[in-house]
């Protein structure tokens, strides 16, 4: 069936886990919400069913993230954990690493975050400066380095890091990626300090030469690039289907706080002042969630370049709808769109993380202006 058109499994996933969002709601607890999550299948099922996973793909897993942010409680580390972590080691990890880390990122037992961005780097993945050498005397990886804006790492039982080892036969760097556990001796973590309100917090790490084992390597050594972006294509899906699912959330309070609110004894959801922003935000959303559909869809069809464009067009669409549509919510709601009780007020700045991450919205126009139309590159 083509991604545009909604099989009824996937009608059926994504009633499931309204409902369940819809238990827990814009109060949630984040521990009780992914523990049910988890129970329920819903964390695994983009992981392989031999390793206790649902045997999906990124079309289920942006399913249940989208509707649980609709329902006002969207779980971030779902976008780190099943989606990048679980795809890079379900895709490349060896059998040890799967039988250890598979089950346990599907039933929820364990979580693992993601490293890569640095002060330095920014969106320039190619100038990470995190290094991995081995010890010749015992086959350790010593890493050292340093990344920022990482999320969970303190709930994280692991963080997958993406570092730098040095090519023997051309002395350059190439991207490797290691399993670096929590209490790894060496391993440091700083909590910056955010505006954003959000129950995953954000932290700056450093790896004061971290010795590893041989086997925290994750795949091949000189597989680095092909493995990256076998998980930042899925953080990309994901994110769009964190995007729509907050612009759904704060559209649905809109809509109906248009229809109940009279003055003049009208509701103000009959002016097409209020009507036609909210119908093109919604508009905005569906066409974005066409796109994240084809990118899901490429991606679990082992179709990785097609899926890199489609993803960060899903991505762009997707956080330039959202931002719209918290926008026209808050502004439809007048003074109320900015108390507590409504909850819309904190979405101002939340909407804003899906323009910024994982990738701005500037290097998504490079990508197609440089990939797609075939213009010059500009930098």
């Amino acid at each position: 069936m083509p991604p545009t058109i909604e099989s009824e499994e996937h009608k059926a996933l994504r009633a499931a886990v309204s409902a369940l969002g819809k238990r827990h709601g814009r109060t949630f607890d984040r521990e009780a919400l992914w523990s049910e999550a988890a129970k329920l299948g819903y964390l695994g099922v983009n992981l392989p069913e031999e390793y206790g996973g649902g045997g999906g793909g990124v079309s289920e897993l942006s399913i249940v993230l989208e509707e649980l942010g609709a329902a006002g409680c969207p779980l971030l580390m779902m976008v780190v954990s099943p989606a990048i972590c679980g795809t890079v080691i379900a895709r490349f990890g060896t059998e040890a690493q799967k039988r250890e880390w598979l089950p346990a990122l599907a039933d929820g037992t364990r979580t693992m975050a993601f490293g890569i961005t640095e002060p330095d780097a920014g969106s320039n993945s190619h100038r990470i400066t995190t290094t991995a050498r081995r010890d010749p005397a015992s086959g350790d990886w010593l890493l050292t380095g340093r990344k920022v804006f990482i999320s969970g790492v303190d709930i994280a039982d692991a963080t997958l890091v993406v570092g730098r080892t040095e090519d023997s036969r051309t002395g350059r760097l190439k991207p490797c990626l290691f399993i670096v556990p929590r209490d790894a001796e060496g391993f440091h973590r700083r909590q910056i300090d955010m505006e954003l309100q959000a129950a995953e917090k954000q932290f700056e790490l450093t790896l004061d030469d971290v010795r590893l084992p041989a086997d925290a390597l994750v795949g091949d050594e000189d597989a680095g690039l092909l493995q990256l972006f076998a998980g930042l294509n899925p953080e990309r899906i994901m994110t769009a289907a964190f995007a729509i699912g907050m612009g759904r959330y704060a559209l649905a309070q809109a809509i109906t706080y248009a229809r109940d609110r009279t003055v003049w004894n009208t509701p103000i959801g009959a002016h097409q002042a209020i009507a036609h922003p909210l119908a093109q935000a919604h508009i905005d959303l569906e066409l974005a969630r066409l796109m994240m559909q084809k990118a899901a869809h490429l991606y679990d069809a082992g179709d990785d370049a097609g899926a890199g464009e489609a993803a960060n067009m899903a991505k762009y669409a997707a956080g330039e709808a959202c931002v719209k549509a918290v926008d026209q919510a808050v502004h439809t709601l007048g003074g109320n769109g900015l108390t507590r009780e409504f909850g819309l007020a904190s979405l101002i700045t939340a909407a804003r993380v899906a323009r910024i991450a994982p990738v701005s919205r500037e290097m998504i126009l490079n990508y197609v202006s440089h990939q797609t139309l075939g213009l010059p590159k500009s930098y």
